[in-house]
């Protein structure tokens, strides 16, 4: 479908996104002669899941590669460059610029549509319609900004459409203050969507996306308080409210656990029983740019398909020798299975004469060459943002915090199934590290892990560790001000004195 843009402080319009959510929303009306029909609202709230395209770049981009999980290899100054190595100058690196304006244009999407349904909603013949899609922008809305939370901690709290003078008036919200919001619209959407759809809706928000959801919210803010920060972490004791939101989704038996790993991800099954949210693509303009995106280019030459690259020239994106290492047994041999599948160790650089590379090794779990589509922005493939498996681990993690309800066994039973999946032995008396660990080689290129060591205040140590173990000198020492962003410097400068800085930004 194509996509409306409204930016916080104007409007643009902009180009596609949804595989299922296909309408035409408005783009040359205004929106005082829009909103006359129910066909008019279906195109607007279909328009404010537009934001979610950026959503996996923004995880792979600031999350994986910020991670433990990848080392990344420049050929010159690279946007990224400076996200991978710590660097305290990032107020106008572009991966940070876009995933913050990004964010907030969904919110105004979202704010948008309930100022519509505040004041034209009775245009929607279906009164149950209108309740859905009041929760289905709440649920985005609360989407947004949980990802704006996470990324940059205190930002301003806009909840209405404002006018562009009374938005360069609100101040960065408490962090505390964001989550308020972002609950209240999950809460609300958990009690109106829908637990599913029809075929010609698949990829719209349901109850349980918006459970899974808030179980990670109470998760975050439960997390771990850096010092100094105004992280997502509150240091609050939420876990069980969030294990209560895990067990409703288990309880439902709607999800299924699935029994082969690579099937979660294939190209024919996209909405399978593991999938509880997803970011919708198809092919023909309307494709993933992710699956390239931390895939060398030699890689492609190799192929003969010299137009699938990733934009960044000849650098390279290496999964990290610790990862490696950690899904080999004591031989080190490779007996996980999800290496197989995650992981590309060796390919060839050229077709002729052959150079075979063996010591780049790449992510490359969303690759299915047979399936690409027209070049390396058009991958027709959905991306997973929330799974069962994660559900599943998420509550294991609950338990080890001491959620009532849950035992050391219940821990150590979804550990089993994950690793007897990737063809590894059971584990007794699963710990918090090991728990992240598995979790890591899981969730590999999903773009959870930085978030993890984050919530559970092992950033800071783990990232230092891994620097030292593996001689990396590239990347600077961590400090606790790094686990969140900066601000970009463009809205610092807007209105002077409205915005301070992150602390530990330039």
């Amino acid at each position: 479908m194509k996509k409306i843009l409204y930016s916080l402080m104007g409007v643009v319009i902009l180009g596609a996104c949804s595989k299922q959510l296909d309408q035409q929303p408005p783009s040359t009306v205004t929106t005082d002669k829009f909103y006359s029909n129910t066909n008019d609202f279906t195109q607007a709230v279909t328009g404010a899941y537009n934001q979610l395209r950026d959503y996996p770049n923004q995880v792979l981009w600031m999350g994986e590669m910020r991670s433990d999980n990848v080392l990344a290899g420049s050929d010159g100054n690279r946007d990224w460059q400076g996200i991978n190595d710590f660097s305290p100058n990032l107020t106008t690196t572009g991966f940070i610029v876009t995933a913050y304006d990004n964010n907030f244009n969904g919110i105004y999407n979202a704010n948008n549509v309930l100022d519509a349904l505040d004041k034209k909603g009775s245009n929607i013949t279906d009164p149950a319609l209108r309740t859905r899609f009041g929760a289905e922008v709440r649920f985005l809305r609360a989407f947004y900004y949980f990802q704006l939370v996470r990324l940059y901690g205190q930002v301003p709290i806009i909840d209405h459409v404002m006018s562009v003078q009374e938005v360069a008036k609100v101040p960065r919200g408490a962090v505390a203050d964001v989550y308020k919001l972002i609950i209240s619209d999950l809460q609300y959407a958990i009690a109106n969507l829908p637990a599913s759809y029809g075929a010609t809706d698949v990829g719209r928000a349901t109850s349980y996306a918006a459970k899974g959801l808030l179980g990670l919210v109470y998760m975050t803010r439960s997390g771990t308080a850096y010092p100094n920060v105004n992280g997502p972490g509150l240091g609050l004791n939420e876990w069980a409210l969030a294990m209560a939101q895990f067990n409703d989704i288990i309880g439902s038996n709607v999800f299924t656990f699935a029994t082969n790993y690579p099937g979660i991800f294939s190209y024919t099954a996209e909405d399978n029983k593991e999938v509880i949210f997803d970011v919708q693509y198809m092919t023909t303009n309307n494709g993933a740019s992710y699956p390239s995106m931390l895939v060398p280019t030699s890689y492609w030459g190799g192929l003969g398909l010299a137009s699938y690259g990733n934009g960044y020239g000849s650098c390279s994106f290496n999964v990290s020798n610790n990862l490696l290492k950690s899904y080999t047994n004591s031989a080190g041999a490779v007996v996980d299975q999800r290496d197989t599948f995650n992981i590309q160790f060796k390919f060839n650089q050229s077709t002729a004469p052959l150079v075979v590379d063996s010591v780049h090794p790449f992510i490359k779990k969303y690759i299915n060459v047979a399936k690409r589509g027209a070049d390396y922005k058009d991958w027709p493939i959905n991306f997973i943002v929330l799974r069962y498996t994660d559900i599943l681990m998420m509550k294991a993690e609950c338990i080890l915090h001491g959620a009532a309800g849950g035992t050391q066994a219940d821990v150590d039973n979804i550990v089993k199934m994950v690793r007897q999946r990737a063809g590894l032995g059971a584990l007794t008396n699963v710990d918090l590290p090991t728990l992240m660990e598995e979790r890591r080689r899981e969730f590999l290129g999903e773009g959870l892990r930085w978030n993890d060591l984050v919530r559970e205040g092992m950033a800071v140590t783990t990232m230092n560790n891994w620097a030292a173990s593996d001689t990396i000198t590239t990347i600077a020492t961590v400090v606790p001000q790094f686990v969140i962003y900066p601000i970009p410097n463009a809205e610092i400068l807007a209105v002077p004195g409205l915005y301070t800085q992150n602390p530990g930004y330039f």
